[in-house]
């Protein structure tokens, strides 16, 4: 049998199948957010015999508990965003970008792109495979080559699929930082183990591997590639915002201090300063705090001019929208789930018919769908972190494992919701119907890896 045929009949009809489903019943994220809302309010009263109005109350406590966290998430978003549009790296994405010949190719380097950048900043990674996306997609059209963009748009999107074994793993800084909620349930664990042990290096090798294969055989024919939109097409044509140089001629004295790069550098050199410090003093010790303390300095150091880094940072205040609305929404489901005891009840009912064997399995399945919840891995941690880690220590559990098994379910369903695609589809133009049925297809896909990684993979 002709194993093109044969691809185009399984997996390139699945994740077609999966995107037409997506374009019918997709809602928008904001709308994700209400659902959620409601389906955690009825969960609460049917499961954890709530009352109506103890879960309204359980709502609003957590209503404004993530106006911190979602800080620290859009600092994440824009410190990444402006290093990534800085015209030094916006040349080396496009020089990358050009080497995709068919739509298939430009579908698996989008993929790449994602999931490496993700690697050293899920901030960073979102941006990069957003901008990667696009330019891969730009190139094609200047060489007449039809391609499936919401595919490619999904494909960039993959590393929200693994971050969390990376360098910003919420999780395993949060455990590494002296003082934290579970330290006197499981101590302090250096975010070095976290990071370099056997089964994380094995399973950050597989997905930088394994889901650009995937999203190359899931790209369709040519003549099988839909009609790109008119406002796709806006969206495509539409040319770069290049920062404007200053003309020091008729420039003021006020210009001229606002563009000199002596206070950006200055500035920089300061927070550098800072950071050399805290490593000499706690060796690789790193948290929320820290990484985006680097990545805010790293690009200032970049840019040098603090005006047009400040312009950089305001140009990806639009991917941060979602966050700034959706957050407050997604804090009343953490109330609702972690004061009505409806994580404790899900986590201790998949543990309680779990195995030796089996328990990492478990743990990471209940990860993966307690994040449908709590689309977020410090919340999640916070509310499922206490079960998961009491459940390990009952039944002899590797506490790190649990931790990372926790990580991996909270990360491989990003996939499976829009909210952490809002800046992404903010940058290409899209709607989450557009890409989520090949997020979903690529998620299924790349399933077995955690599944075998957690069960058989030592730490």
């Amino acid at each position: 049998m002709d194993s093109t045929k044969e691809r185009d009949n399984i997996l390139t009809r699945f994740g077609t199948a999966m995107g037409n489903i997506s374009m019918k019943y997709m809602p928008d994220a904001a709308t994700f957010a209400v659902i959620f809302t409601i389906i955690a309010f009825v969960g609460g009263i049917v499961l954890a015999k709530q009352t109506p109005m103890q879960m309204v109350g359980h709502w609003y406590t957590g209503f404004w508990s993530l106006l911190a966290f979602s800080m620290q998430i859009a600092l994440g978003v824009t410190t990444g965003s402006a290093i990534a549009h800085h015209p030094t790296v916006k040349r080396w994405i496009r020089a990358a970008c050009d080497k995709p010949k068919t739509g298939a190719q430009g579908a698996a380097l989008a993929c790449v792109f994602g999931i490496l950048a993700h690697y050293i900043h899920w901030g960073l990674g979102i941006i990069v495979g957003a901008i990667a996306s696009l330019e891969i997609a730009r190139a094609l059209r200047r060489k007449g080559v039809k391609f499936h963009y919401g595919l490619i748009v999904a494909a960039g999107f993959t590393g929200e699929m693994c971050w969390h074994g990376g360098l910003s793993a919420s999780v395993g800084l949060t455990i590494a930082q002296p003082g934290h909620f579970l330290e006197a349930e499981m101590g302090v664990i250096p975010f070095i183990n976290y990071l370099v042990n056997p089964m994380n290096i094995i399973l950050l090798i597989a997905f930088a591997v394994i889901p650009p294969v995937i999203c190359y055989v899931l790209h369709p024919k040519e003549d099988k590639c839909p009609e790109l939109r008119p406002e796709t097409i806006a969206v495509l044509d539409e040319p770069d915002v290049e920062a404007k140089k200053l003309d020091l001629a008729s420039a003021s004295t006020g210009d001229r201090i606002s563009h000199s790069r002596i206070l950006g550098w200055a500035l920089a050199a300061i927070g550098w300063v800072f950071l050399i410090n805290h490593f000499i003093k706690n060796g690789f010790s790193l948290d929320m705090d820290v990484v985006n303390t680097i990545f805010l300095f790293v690009g200032i150091a970049m840019y040098g001019d603090l005006t047009q880094y400040v312009a950089a940072v305001r140009n990806s205040i639009g991917g941060i929208t979602g966050i700034v609305f959706q957050f407050p929404l997604y804090g009343g489901v953490l109330g609702m789930v972690r004061y009505s005891g409806l994580v404790a009840i899900l986590a201790n009912g998949l543990a309680s018919i779990s195995t030796q064997l089996t328990f990492p399995l478990v743990t990471f399945l209940t990860a993966a769908i307690v994040n449908l919840f709590v689309p977020s891995g410090g919340g999640q941690w916070a509310v499922q972190g206490p079960v998961s880690i009491a459940s390990a220590k009952l039944m002899g559990a590797d506490l790190l494992k649990t931790s990372l098994c926790v990580a991996y379910g909270n990360t491989w369903t990003n996939m499976a919701q829009p909210f952490w695609a809002i800046a992404t589809l903010g940058i290409c133009g899209l709607k989450p119907k557009d890409i989520m049925g090949y997020t979903w297809a690529i998620m299924l896909l790349s399933g077995p890896i955690f599944m075998l990684g957690v069960t058989f993979l030592p730490v």
